[in-house]
């Protein structure tokens, strides 16, 4: 079978009448996140992974595993959208990757010209979006048939370059980025060794026995961490919102976007298949570049159409683009990847170059959902935006119960123990420290998904070559993997090392 026959059996899957409706309230609950500043895409998705398991409990494994990585991937590219809203009427970023929008958004806004920058934000965004589908159905299969080359070493170290990336830029500090990992890496040991059958650090607790659970960590670290934050850091809210007066953008204005929504959604989905870069770069690059090429640079910070165009493309061209690795190599490109990878893990669903293979309706039927998810959002976020402004203004003692709620009885229906929790409120209140102190939580979440096949992998290299480590070394692949893993590592901390010396010498 060609990609057009697996496209459109993905279509007949997307199109079935309870796959729709999970594309909707992903896409709505998706927008609704990135509009609540604070919440953003890896919460989300963390919040929802139990909700979805308890929906989809009575569908076949198949079906169920497709339209729960559905609903999820809605939540994750519909907060992209989101993100603007608030950054645009309010001057606050709904998440990371919508900081930059704020710049010429929020201007816009204060100009009247708020309707046409949140139209212009959800056009750029749509466009991004089906840009990036269309590489990806090219892309899928040739990445696949190459990745199914890899051995047992080439997988090994592909996985720690997957890991050194997301570190290297995960938080202001690449040594407690690379903390965080190594104690999800950790983590990821406890349990029952699935190759000698030996328990590891369980200490006689036959609740351990299995390892720790990816969701109960995620849900705590995520979801009630930012619960206790809100709670212990009594922020003044600043309610005044800007009127949002025509919501179409003139003919002039859609003149002058085209070109940084094109360059936008190119450069940001190039970036967005890099482990580890993620939407916000894209969007600052996206921001950079328009910058430096348009013929009057000053108009940028004082209401620029290209300003908010640019960054807000780029941002979601981002987010389909780092489902690339996810899907083909099996390597998460940002931490909400890393939970939608550990989401597809807990239906058995292994993602990786097998994936389009042995389950070609999970993962057609996820992309041709895309489709759908991307229309739906343009269809919501143009004639609702005053609906969605309105949920800025969700008093916050109305929204922690609910998240608080959906995090405890989602997390006690899959794992049905008390033990759980109480992790799960030790990874709330570890997760607010951690946050409080710059301690990235991303790269912790994607130590403990990546732990596992790390090891097996290395346990599988070192078998076939009798204990020999050199066999991670020999082959082409796997030491390129290895000195692009170094490299990714060791850059930041030299040129960090070189800012500190040019300021030395500058002050001396």
């Amino acid at each position: 079978m060609g990609t057009l026959d697996y496209l459109l059996q993905g279509f007949q899957s997307a199109f079935i009448w309870y796959n729709i409706l999970f594309a909707f309230a992903g896409v709505l609950i998706g927008t609704a996140v990135g509009v609540l500043p604070g919440i953003g895409p890896m919460s989300g998705v963390a919040l929802l992974i139990p909700v979805t398991a308890s929906m989809t409990g009575g569908l076949p494994p198949e079906q169920a595993a497709t339209s729960a990585i559905i609903l999820l991937a809605g939540v994750y590219y519909g907060a992209m959208y989101g993100g603007s809203t608030t950054s645009i009427l309010l001057n606050t970023p709904g998440e990371s990757s919508s900081v930059v929008t704020t710049l010429d958004g929020y201007q816009m806004a204060k100009n009247g010209r708020a309707g046409s920058a949140l139209s212009i934000a959800a056009i750029g965004s749509f466009f991004a979006g089906i840009v990036t589908l269309i590489a990806l159905i090219l892309l899928a299969k040739p990445l696949s048939s190459i990745a199914i080359k890899f051995g047992p070493a080439e997988y090994f170290s592909l996985m720690l370059l997957g890991i050194a990336a997301v570190s290297g830029l995960a938080g202001k500090s690449v040594t407690k980025a690379l903390i965080m990992t190594i104690t999800g890496l950790l983590l990821a040991t406890i349990g029952v060794d699935n190759v000698s059958g030996v328990a590891r650090f369980t200490f006689d607790f036959p609740w351990l026995y299995q390892g720790i659970e990816f969701l109960t960590i995620a849900v705590g670290l995520f979801a009630l961490g930012e619960v206790f934050k809100t709670i212990l850091e009594k922020e003044e809210e600043d309610t005044e919102i800007a009127k949002i007066n025509n919501i179409l953008p003139s003919k002039e204005e859609l003149k002058e976007s085209a070109g940084p929504i094109a360059r936008g959604s190119l450069l940001g989905f190039f970036i967005g298949i890099l482990p580890g870069a993620g939407a916000t770069l894209a969007s600052f690059f996206s921001y950079i570049m328009e910058k430096k090429i348009s013929k009057d640079p000053s108009k940028f910070g004082k209401g620029a159409i290209a300003g908010v165009a640019a960054p807000e493309s780029a941002n979601n061209a981002a987010s389909g683009g780092a489902m690339i690795p996810l899907l083909t190599l099996g390597i998460p490109g940002s931490g909400t990847t890393a939970i939608l990878m550990g989401a597809l893990m807990m239906y058995n669903i292994q993602p990786g170059p097998l994936l389009f293979e042995d389950h070609p309706q999970v993962a057609w039927g996820l992309i041709a959902s895309m489709f759908i998810g991307n229309i739906m959002l343009l269809a919501l976020n143009m004639p609702l935006v005053k609906v969605f402004a309105k949920i800025i203004q969700t008093p916050k003692k109305y929204l922690i119960p609910i998240i608080i709620a959906i995090s405890i009885f989602g997390v006690y229906a899959v794992q049905v123990s008390v033990y759980d929790l109480l992790l799960l409120l030790a990874c709330g209140v570890l997760g607010y420290f951690l946050s409080k102190n710059d301690y990235p939580i991303a790269p912790l979440v994607l130590g403990l998904v990546l732990g596992p096949m790390i090891e097996n992998n290395m346990r599988r290299a070192l078998t076939i070559s009798n204990g020999d480590y050199s066999i991670f070394f020999s082959r082409p692949l796997s030491v390129s993997f290895l000195i692009l893993t170094a490299l990714w590592l060791l850059i930041p901390v030299l040129m960090k090392k070189r800012g500190k010396d040019v300021v030395i010498n500058v002050e001396g």
